[in-house]
């Protein structure tokens, strides 16, 4: 690595999740770290005070100002590259890392290599299936980096791996340059997070790290041809392959789906003639199509890394999704009601409501800055109506006008968090057998619930009263 830590004067951006363990981390191996936050709460402070007992200096309330003899900053990966404490950095010469290019640095010679996983939605989902096929493969492995297990943990602590299922943020790809996985899928793109990387074709180039330096595979989406262009930008080692996943029949170096079975033409000898049968549909839960592609995603990185088709197949069996993406809650008089909380963004609303034909959609939030005509003419064929709610449902409703002004629509000029129920009651009037109650907000909860998890812990909640 390109430091010596011992006596460097390290500066860590944030408090929070990243930046307490890189502090640890880096004080032990006899780095003199400064921290600084622009946060100055009760919990700032506790964080505070635990690491000053170890000797870490902070300073809260301050995350602006860059610290005299500074050598290096290791920065939360939610900090805008725009952040004067970036801009004084760079005009000092001092490079910026994250934490991730913080765990790639500090890598064993002899440490498992990374399987990296990155797109705007279905990035958790795919590297727990991804985790699930290597763990059916007798590998020693862990779901890391953006979800489960700190990447920091997993390439300083004891355990031993043979290989890392690997989430990265489009924040982390940003500040790890050094990053060289072994193979890599962007699963797709689409606006998503546009205030941090200041544009769409930022926010592209930062996803499109990942597959930097792939010795293996590059594993992309056919559908979405962006993902197919990074690959084609990307300074791969030689031999890399262009792997590519589609819902349909698969071209030779692709993997897809074959009356109800999932094959892989890519990772086969004369793969112009032979597939490999990995799984059938039904293996994978929930079996909605953009599921479907996240699983021919981690196939094929699974495959990538050598991992057997029956491996593939029994850890698609094994894996059971988180709650709130897509969960089906119950069904009350004929009609299903699914949990679909984690669809956060138009791009993640528009794959859920995909895979249901005749739907009551509860959606709304905080738009963050999308809008909803496209999405609407997509889906408007398969709604039967629409229950609104949050603080930017009339972009919603405005679009529902403008494209499909045929659905009935129930706009609730409520942001508390009893909402959920009332939309519930009216998702229930509006419904008929046979029909899907889909709670897939497409907007961001922070206008009514803390997090996307208490809003479908809420949704499912009132279904059960429903129920009652």
């Amino acid at each position: 690595m390109p430091f010596d830590f011992k006596g460097k004067h390290v500066t860590v951006a944030g408090l929070g999740v990243s930046g307490v363990p890189a502090a640890k981390v880096l004080h032990g191996l006899g780095a003199r770290v400064t921290v600084v936050n622009d946060g100055d709460d009760e919990r700032a402070r506790a964080q505070a005070a635990d690491l000053e007992a170890l000797g870490v200096t902070v300073r809260l309330g301050d995350g602006a100002t860059l610290p005299e003899g500074t050598e290096l900053i290791v920065t939360a990966p939610g900090w805008k590259p725009d952040k004067p404490l970036f801009t004084a950095a760079h005009e000092a010469g001092v490079p910026v890392w994250g934490d991730v290019e913080l765990a790639w640095r500090l890598r064993r010679p002899d440490a498992a290599p990374w399987l990296a996983v990155t797109g705007t939605n279905g990035k958790t989902t795919t590297v727990q299936m991804l985790a699930s096929i290597l763990k059916a493969a007798g590998l020693r492995t862990a779901a890391v980096g953006n979800i489960g297990v700190s990447l920091l943990d997993a390439v300083t602590g004891d355990e031993e791996y043979d290989v890392l299922a690997v989430e990265l943020s489009s924040y982390q790809l940003h500040w790890a340059p050094s990053l060289r996985a072994h193979s890599a899928t962007v699963l797709n793109l689409a606006p998503d997070h546009l205030d941090w990387h200041g544009s769409m074709e930022a926010y592209a180039a930062d996803k499109g790290r990942i597959y930097e330096g792939n010795r293996v595979a590059c594993v992309y989406n056919v559908a979405d041809k962006a993902t197919e262009d990074l690959v084609r930008e990307a300074d791969v080692e030689e031999g890399c392959r262009a792997v590519g996943f589609t819902l349909g029949s698969p071209a030779p170096s692709q993997l897809g789906v074959v009356d109800g079975i999932l094959v892989d033409r890519a990772f086969v000898e004369d793969r112009q003639k032979n597939a490999q049968e990995l799984a059938e549909v039904s293996d994978v839960n929930p079996p909605a199509p953009h599921n479907i592609a996240n699983a021919l995603a981690a196939a094929g990185l699974a495959r990538a890394f050598g991992v057997s088709a029956a491996a593939v197949r029994d850890g698609l069996r094994a894996f059971t999704p988180d709650a709130h993406r897509i969960a089906h809650v119950a069904d009350v008089a004929g009609v299903a009601y699914v949990d679909d909380s984690k669809a956060t963004n138009t791009h993640a609303a528009e794959a859920s409501l995909a895979a249901y034909e005749s739907i009551v959609w509860v959606a709304g939030g905080l738009a963050k800055g999308a809008t909803f005509d496209e999405l609407v003419t997509g889906a408007a064929k398969r709604l039967r109506g629409a229950v609104l709610i949050g603080a930017d449902r009339a972009l919603i409703r405005e679009a529902l006008a403008r494209h499909a002004p045929e659905v009935p629509v129930v706009d609730l000029d409520r942001t508390d968090t009893g909402a959920m129920l009332q939309a519930v009651q009216e998702a229930q009037r509006l419904a008929r057998p046979g029909d899907t109650v889909l709670l897939a907000p497409a907007c961001a909860s922070m206008d009514m619930f803390t997090n996307y998890n208490k809003r479908g812990d809420a949704f499912a909640e009132a279904v059960r009263e429903l129920g009652a």
